[in-house]
């Protein structure tokens, strides 16, 4: 399935709330970037991270969460940016807020949880970053200077 483009094509269609494990508030890191990202596309995203919310942090003006189990409203997919060995607890817990998909960002494949998701009917996607296959599928590659034909480090203008 993590080839699978009409799968992806559905997931990232029908599912529109996303917790995303592992967010940061530095606007420099890929987390944020990919949040801000699809939450600039219509995606509603949540925030877990235990750090940010320790200290009352909001991410992207949305309230941070310690666990996906503290969540008040029903997510449709959790997307992972922690290490391949912290996902499989991940998986557990977005089985039990009743997740329809684990999405395990690039450089992330622990196929243990991906195995445990799909063994829950859960849709699992591995090691791909969920921005740039929403840009890839939706036409949106030129939105970071991808795709213009323009092979230069100067910003055209």
């Amino acid at each position: 399935m993590n080839n699978d483009i009409s799968a992806l094509q559905r997931i990232l269609r029908d599912y529109r709330t996303i917790a995303v494990v592992g967010l940061s508030a530095e606007w420099s890191r890929p987390s944020f970037f990919a949040a801000k990202y699809m939450q600039g596309h219509g995606y509603r995203i949540i925030p877990v991270n235990p750090r940010y919310a320790a200290a009352g942090t909001p991410i992207l003006g949305e309230t941070c969460y310690a666990t996906l189990a503290e969540i008040p409203v029903p997510v449709d997919m959790v997307d992972v940016f922690r290490k391949a060995e912290d996902v499989l607890p991940i998986a557990r817990e977005a089985i039990a807020i009743g997740a329809q998909c684990l999405w395990q960002q690039l450089g992330v494949a622990n196929l243990e949880a991906d195995a445990l998701a799909r063994s829950a009917g859960q849709d699992s996607v591995f090691n791909r970053c969920v921005k740039i296959e929403h840009a890839r599928l939706k036409g949106g590659l030129n939105w970071a200077g991808i795709n213009t034909g323009v092979i230069s480090a100067k910003r055209q203008g």
